[in-house]
């Protein structure tokens, strides 16, 4: 007996179905929450162009011909990454409740395709990743030193161009002016985006493991020197030129302004990793 094509169809597609609509009903909760926080959260921001560019990545890469389902693995990372959930639901926990659902989406491709398919998607994962906000306990304990950083950075700058300034924390203490570097000009929120940018530039242009990490570690230091020269700049103008330039347009203007001379050197420095890269091949072929 033939069975008829609708029904071999429906056979096929119905336990994916039944699949994407219990992944919806578990973990509608926290993608609506994340994409909120995506949308009116400056500190989540990047979200908003990392979830779609991982979503093209994964379009754009396919499906691995040569991919084994481990059906067996992947139900148990399922299983953990629902009873993860449940944990974090009771808990109330935002972050741990959301990589549930990283968690759970990448338990589904090693039981559909296996870890072969689930590291070639290995770039869109980690983007995904990086799309989750962190803790606020986390961020306020990363944002203090990088704002006594640039504060201390900001004012030696500042005293080496001859403007008379005094140091106390955070604060950068003018002549009739006081300079508060807040958490949001910390430069915690450059330092995630600039990270999340060199992830993406790295993978996509970059073969090697190593100079994607040499890519990837250059963000920090780049985030925090150039944040200190927006505090020198702000400084230098408020005493030399007005006051105005340390609240409003011209504020943001200048956070702006740096994010895209760091985002240069990160293209520049990535230039450069893959020209050695095109290099040691070049010369490994010739010998």
């Amino acid at each position: 007996m033939t069975i008829p094509l609708p029904l071999r169809d429906r056979a096929r597609w119905t336990p994916a179905l039944l699949t994407m609509l219990a992944f919806g009903l578990l973990f509608a909760k926290p993608f609506v929450g994340l994409a909120h926080d995506w949308w009116s959260d400056p500190e989540a921001g990047h979200g908003l162009l990392l979830f779609p560019v991982a979503v093209f990545l994964i379009w754009r890469r396919g499906w691995r011909p040569d991919a084994q389902p481990q059906p067996t693995l992947g139900l148990v990372l399922l299983a953990g990454a629902v009873l993860l959930r449940y944990l974090s639901g009771l808990a109330a926990e935002l972050y741990t409740m959301r990589m549930s659902m990283v968690m759970a989406a990448c338990a589904l491709v090693v039981f559909a395709g296996g870890l072969r398919q689930l590291r070639a998607w290995w770039l869109p994962v980690t983007l995904v990743g990086l799309s989750v906000p962190l803790p606020a306990v986390v961020l306020g304990t990363l944002a203090l030193p990088l704002q006594f950083k640039a504060s201390q950075l900001g004012a030696w700058l500042l005293g080496a161009r001859h403007v008379p300034v005094q140091l106390a924390g955070n604060v950068i203490l003018l002549p009739g002016r006081s300079l508060f570097v807040t958490e949001a000009c910390s430069g915690l929120r450059s330092l995630t985006a600039l990270l999340s940018l060199g992830v993406l530039t790295g993978g996509l242009w970059l073969a090697g493991t190593w100079p994607r990490v040499i890519l990837v570690a250059a963000a920090i230091p780049v985030a925090m020197v150039l944040n200190g020269v927006r505090v020198f700049l702000t400084g230098f103008l408020v005493y030399y030129v007005s006051p105005t330039w340390a609240d409003g347009f011209m504020h943001y203007s200048e956070g702006w302004v740096i994010f895209v001379v760091a985002f240069g050197v990160l293209g520049a420095l990535t230039w450069v990793l893959h020209r050695f890269e095109h290099r040691g091949r070049t010369s490994g072929g010739g010998t």
